[in-house]
């Protein structure tokens, strides 16, 4: 219950019209939510690709869905990241 909260209260703390993320809200939402990624990312044009691959009626805008699935995508590969780094070191 305490994730589905933060997920949901993170989400409209940067919706700037309440129901969606436009690109600077979505910018604003990564660099301070997820610094790290952005950081580590090599392409300049990465916060556009995801805004576009989220963009499920193409109107600029991310809504809560879309949002989730960025949170689930990116949680997806740090956890295998995690797993391949615990087997590497033996447990």
């Amino acid at each position: 219950e305490h994730a589905m909260e933060t997920l949901m209260f993170t989400f409209h703390k940067y919706a700037g019209d309440k129901n969606h993320l436009g690109k600077e809200d979505l910018r604003a939402l990564m660099e301070k939510e997820f610094p790290g990624f952005l950081e580590n990312q090599r392409d300049p044009m990465a916060l556009e690709k995801i805004l576009r691959d989220l963009d499920q009626c193409r109107d600029g805008t991310v809504g809560f869905q879309g949002f989730f699935s960025l949170v689930a995508g990116l949680t997806i590969a740090c956890n295998d990241y995690f797993v391949l780094h615990m087997k590497q070191k033996g447990r």
